[in-house]
Parts: C-alpha cells; structure tokens; sequence
C-alpha cells in the first residue's frame, strides 16, 4: 500500500519573513534600550519604491513611552528584502543611547514624532 506524499509545507515569502524578525526582536530592543517592554507596531518591508519602516515603541518602568520610526532602504533584490539586518541596526541605535542628530532624523509625516530615524544615513556617520 503506497503512503501518500506528505503536502509540502508552505514557503513564507521574504516579506513576511522581513516583519515577523522585526516583531519578534521587540524583546531585544528593549533589552537594548535599557526599557521594560517594547512592541513593534508597524513593520512594513522593502519595495522597489518603497522605504522599509519600523515603529517601536518603548516603554520604562515608571511608565513613561518613546515610540520611534525607523526608515531603511528601499528596493529589493528578487526574493530577499534589502534591509535583512534592520533590527541589528535598530538595536545597535538604541545601544548607543538612542542619539539624535538633525544628519539622520528626518521628516516622517506618518511617525507620531513627525520625525524618523535614517538608519543608512545614521550608519553613514
């Protein structure tokens, strides 16, 4: 008796790859920030037009908050995101204490902050 083949497990696509490492690094941006909980509220991949992005907001045990936009490249090569390293460099930003500098903050209509963090320009430094 011939045992049918097993269905192949479905393959994630490299975006949805992209946002779930963003989510589930939001133990170690804390970690990173010295903050007691972090959640990732939007994580949005790499197009060819298009900016990945990443929100984080932070948050401290006397109960104050920091949410924060991250922008990385756009574009992508086919089948791989551009920015598979964008929560290593999120949290090396916040590593080194959050720092601000008008070079790699710019202007971000959707942040809640009205600015967003350059993550290449910043690296660029």
């Amino acid at each position: 008796m011939d045992t049918p083949a097993a269905a192949p497990l479905p393959v994630a696509d490299p975006e949805q790859l992209f946002v779930s490492r963003l989510r589930s690094a939001a133990r170690g941006f804390a970690s990173a920030a010295g903050a007691q909980t972090a959640v990732v509220r939007e994580a949005v991949p790499p197009a060819r037009h298009r900016r990945s992005r990443c929100r984080v907001v932070l948050r401290w045990a006397d109960g104050a908050e920091s949410d924060v936009t991250f922008l990385g490249p756009a574009g992508r090569s086919p089948g791989v995101p551009t920015s598979p390293d964008l929560d290593v460099q999120i949290r090396r930003w916040l590593t080194e204490g959050r720092p601000e500098d008008p070079s790699w903050l710019v202007p971000d209509e959707d942040s809640p902050a009205g600015t967003a963090v350059d993550v290449g320009a910043w690296l660029a430094r």
